[in-house]
């Protein structure tokens, strides 16, 4: 089994690198390792966050946000990340088992219609500052819970708050998304929700997936890598439904 975890969180690391969605595989991956459902949702994020940090540092040359925006996106998005990972904690298995399908369908149908949402979303008129910041943080905290298709709920976001170039957008959702899961981490590994014999070896795992994948990145079509991510995220769904 801890051979089937290393090769999901390689899967989810490399996915992660070109579309997103590395979660669909973990957090079902350690739940069938008997992993218990917080924890698993925790190790999750340990797994992947590494290879997280890496891909923000491959885009600090894109992000030209003003300092303004990113100090008050920054704080909102910790602040967010704290609550989400807190109740989490606080959550049961029992709980967060029942609510997991809901949470995994949310997840999916942001992958499916996120497109859809970001380009219906920047023909609404730019948004201010203090509008984006408080949807921010609500992303924020579903992402401290969970997190699955924050990402693409933060370009809607951005695109809400006028951002057109696509790298810098994808360059801003990285740090963000970095400064949510290192919050909720803490919170994680405080809480004793870490299943640390998986969770180091799945974070390498998830590293070297991202890592090698970037490499091949741009030979890759990522409406194919999106359309697989789809696919599983709608499978998982049926899955806990069908378990629930």
């Amino acid at each position: 089994m801890p051979v089937v975890l290393f090769v999901a969180a390689a899967i989810g690391g490399a996915l992660n690198a070109v579309a997103g969605g590395g979660s669909f595989l973990t957090l079902p991956a350690l739940i069938v390792a008997g992993v218990s459902p917080v924890a698993a949702n925790a190790t999750s994020t340990l797994a992947l966050w590494p290879a997280s940090v890496s891909s923000t540092f491959a885009y600090r040359g894109d992000i030209r946000t003003s300092r303004q925006w990113m100090a008050v996106l920054g704080i909102t998005s910790l602040a967010g990340g704290l609550a989400g990972a807190l109740l989490l904690v606080r959550t049961s298995d029992s709980s967060f088992l029942r609510l997991l399908p809901w949470l995994m369908l949310i997840a999916a149908a942001t992958f499916t219609f996120g497109q859809t949402l970001r380009q219906a979303v920047a023909h609404k008129g730019h948004a201010g500052l203090v509008v984006v910041a408080v949807v921010q943080f609500f992303i924020a905290a579903y992402g401290g819970y969970f997190g699955g298709g924050m990402g693409i709920m933060m370009l809607a976001t951005m695109a809400l708050a006028g951002m057109t170039n696509i790298h810098e957008m994808n360059g801003l959702k990285s740090f963000l998304g970095v400064s949510i899961n290192g919050v909720a981490l803490v919170i994680f590994i405080a809480g004793g929700a870490i299943q640390w014999k998986y969770g180091a070896a799945m974070a390498v795992g998830a590293t070297l997936g991202g890592y090698v994948t970037a490499f091949f990145a741009r030979k890759i079509d990522a409406k194919y890598v999106r359309t697989f991510v789809i696919v599983v995220g709608w499978v998982m769904t049926v899955y806990f439904f069908v378990r629930r």
